[in-house]
C-alpha cells in the first residue's frame, strides 16, 4: 500500500530550537528531499517572514523531479472576508500547488485562543479551504489539536473535518499538537475517523511523549495514508515526529511503500546533509541513520555480529545507506580487535600474542583517558607499532613554547607565540624555530619543517578538526585533557588522541602520533618518503 509522505522540515522543522535556515539552505533542503522521493515538501508560511517569501520566490524556478511544493498557513482571521485576508491572499500569491491549511478542532482553543464561537470557528474552515480550492490548489487540511480537541468533545472535532471536506480538502490530517496522546487511544481515534470519512486521512505527531514515531505508525495501521514529519525529528519543543524512522520503518517492517526501497539508501545521507545546514551535530544514537546506530562495542556482541551480523542488527544497514561499525574500547573483546584489523588490512600482521597484548594495551590507555573510539589512527599506529618494533621515522629529543603578551596597556591586547622543536632523523638532529596563532599552530609549524626535509611528503597531511575535552571536574585547572585531532592527507582520513594534564603536551602528542602514522603507512606502500603530489603546496598554516 502506498503512503503519501509530506515532509514539513522547512516549516515545522525551524521551529525548534538551534534550528535556523537561509532561504538558499531550504532550497537545496527541498532539492535533495525532492531526489529522495518525498511526495509533498512544506516550505514555510509566506505570510509571516521575509525569509519564507524569499524561499518561495526562489523555489517558482525550480523544477522538481516528484515533490509538490506546498506553502503553509492559517485558516482567515474572523474579522476579515476571505478574499482580503493577507494570510490567505499571501497562500495563493506563493504559487505553489498544494496548500496546506490548519484550523481549530478543540473546542477549548476556539473558546480561548480564537474567542469566538463553535460555529464561527467551522465558518472560518469552510471558507479558507473553498477558496483555496477556488484557485486551483490541492489543500491539506491540518486539524490543529486533533485528538485533544477528539477526546474531549468528539462531536465537535467530527463537525470540523466536514467543514474542511465539504468544501473541498484532498487530506484531512490529524494533528497531536501537544504531543501528548499515546499510541493506543491515538490509534483508536485515527480507526474511527478512518471508518467515519472517506478519503486520505493524514497524521502529524509531536514528539512530547517520545512517541511521535510510534504514533505515527499506529495511525497507519489504523489506516491513515498520509504521514507527516522532519528530517531527523526536528520541531518546536521536543520536536515532529522524526521522518527519517517513520520512512524506514514503514518500507523496512510494516510492508508499506514510501519513498521505495531504492532511494531509501540516500537516507543515512540526506539526514547528515540536512543536519550540515542546520549547523547541528546528527544525534549519534538517532535510530537507522546516526553513527551510533549499527555501532558495536561489547566484546560478545562483536564475536556475533562478526559471525551473523542479524545476531545484533536489525535490518541491514546498507538498506537505509549506512554501515557497520566496531568500536575499540575497555570493553573490547579479542573479535574487536580482530575485526578491526581486517578493516585496516592488516588482519594477517599480528599473531595471536601480540593481539592479546595489544587488547590489555588498549584497555589500559582507554582507562588513563584514551578514546579509541574517536581514534582510529591511533589504534593503527598501534598496531604497526607492534608490526614493526624496529622502525622510528623520527624520535622527539625537545620542544618549547613561550607566549608573550603585547601591547599590554589595555588598549588592542595581542598575544605573540614562539615554539622551537629538535627531531632525531636517523643519525641527524634536526631543529625549527617558529611562530604561529597559538602554541599548537607554532609546534606545528616547527613539526614539519624538521620533517620536511627529509620526508616532504608530509606537506600532504593537513589538520581538519581539534578539540579538547577536560577528563575529570574535580580537577579544576589541573584536570587531564584529552585532545583529539582529525587529519586528511586527501586520500583518507584519520584521528590521533593525546592525553597529558598539559593541554600543549597533549596537543603535541595527537601531532606527532598522526605524522608518525602517516610515515609508517608511506613506508608500507613503497611511496617514496621524499614525494610531495603535484598540486600540494608547502602550506603550513592552520588555525586553533
Amino acid at each position: 500500500m502506498k503512503i503519501y509522505t509530506f515532509d514539513t522540515t522547512l516549516r515545522d522543522g525551524t521551529q525548534g530550537e538551534s534550528v535556523s535556515f537561509s532561504a538558499e539552505d531550504k532550497v537545496a533542503i527541498a532539492e535533495k528531499l525532492d531526489e529522495l522521493g518525498i511526495d509533498y515538501i512544506e516550505g514555510g508560511w509566506p505570510g509571516s517572514n521575509p525569509k519564507d517569501k524569499e524561499f518561495f520566490a526562489l523555489a517558482r524556478g525550480l523544477k522538481w523531479k516528484h515533490a509538490k511544493l506546498t506553502a503553509f498557513g492559517a485558516t482567515r482571521l474572523a474579522k476579515n472576508p476571505v478574499e482580503r485576508d493577507a494570510s490567505v491572499r499571501e497562500l495563493i500569491a506563493a504559487e505553489t500547488p498544494v496548500v496546506s491549511v490548519f484550523g481549530k478542532t478543540w473546542d477549548f482553543h476556539v473558546r480561548r485562543a480564537l474567542g469566538i464561537t463553535e460555529d464561527e470557528n467551522l465558518k472560518l474552515i469552510g471558507d479558507t479551504v473553498a477558496y483555496l480550492k477556488s484557485h486551483g490548489r490541492e489543500v491539506v487540511y491540518d486539524a490543529e489539536h486533533f485528538f485533544d480537541g477528539y477526546f474531549a468533545n468528539p462531536s465537535y472535532a467530527y463537525q470540523t473535518l466536514e467543514a474542511a471536506q465539504k468544501a473541498g480538502a484532498d487530506v484531512l490530517c490529524l494533528c497531536d499538537t501537544n504531543g501528548g496522546t499515546l499510541p493506543a487511544r491515538l490509534a483508536e481515534a485515527v480507526a474511527d475517523v478512518c471508518k467515519q470519512f472517506g478519503g486520505v486521512i493524514g497524521i502529524h505527531c509531536h514528539n512530547d511523549s517520545e512517541v511521535a514515531v510510534a504514533n505515527t505508525l499506529a495511525a497507519v495501521e489504523a489506516g491513515a495514508t498520509h504521514v507527516q514529519g522532519c528530517i531527523n525529528g526536528y520541531g518546536e519543543r521536543c520536536g515532529n515526529a522524526n521522518l527519517c524512522s517513520v520512512l524506514a520503518n514503514l518500507e523496512l517492517k510494516m510492508g508499506r511503500r514510501t519513498i521505495g526501497r531504492e532511494k531509501l539508501q540516500n537516507l543515512t545521507s540526506v539526514a547528515h546533509f540536512v543536519a550540515e545546514l542546520a549547523n547541528l551535530q546528527l544525534r549519534r544514537d538517532q535510530a537507522f541513520v546516526g553513527p551510533s546506530a549499527f555501532a558495536h562495542k561489547g566484546g560478545i556482541h562483536v564475536s556475533a555480529v562478526m559471525k551473523d551480523s542479524a545476531t545484533y542488527e536489525h535490518v541491514q544497514p546498507e538498506l537505509v545507506g549506512n554501515r557497520q561499525r566496531v568500536l575499540l574500547s575497555d570493553l573490547s573483546g579479542r573479535g574487536n580487535v580482530s575485526y578491526k584489523l581486517h578493516q585496516l588490512g592488516l588482519n594477517e600482521s599480528l599473531p595471536e600474542s601480540a593481539r592479546r597484548e595489544l587488547l590489555q594495551r588498549i584497555k589500559q590507555m582507554e582507562h588513563e583517558g584514551y578514546d579509541f573510539e574517536a581514534s582510529e589512527g591511533t589504534f593503527e599506529l598501534l598496531v604497526r607499532e607492534a608490526q614493526q618494533p624496529e622502525f622510528h621515522p623520527f624520535d622527539v629529543m625537545g620542544y618549547e613554547v613561550t607566549t608573550k603578551l603585547q601591547n599590554g596597556n589595555g588598549a588592542g591586547e595581542e598575544t605573540s607565540t614562539s615554539a622551537s622543536v629538535t627531531l632525531r632523523v636517523g643519525e641527524s638532529l634536526h631543529s625549527e624555530t617558529a611562530t604561529g596563532q597559538g602554541p599548537v599552530h607554532a609546534l606545528d609549524i616547527c613539526l614539519r619543517k624538521c620533517l620536511s626535509a627529509i620526508y616532504p611528503s608530509i606537506m600532504n597531511v593537513r589538520l581538519v578538526d581539534y578539540k579538547v575535552r577536560v577528563l575529570g571536574a574535580r580537577g579544576g585547572t589541573a584536570a587531564k585533557v584529552r585532545v583529539l585531532v582529525e587529519w586528511s592527507d586527501q586520500e583518507h582520513g584519520w584521528s590521533t588522541v593525546g592525553i597529558s594534564d598539559n593541554v600543549i603536551d597533549a596537543s603535541w602528542r595527537a601531532l606527532v602520533d598522526a605524522l608518525r602514522l602517516e610515515l609508517m603507512r608511506m613506508l608500507e606502500t613503497g611511496t617514496p618518503p621524499g614525494q610531495v603530489r603535484t598540486g600540494q603546496s608547502r602550506d603550513f598554516s592552520w588555525a586553533v
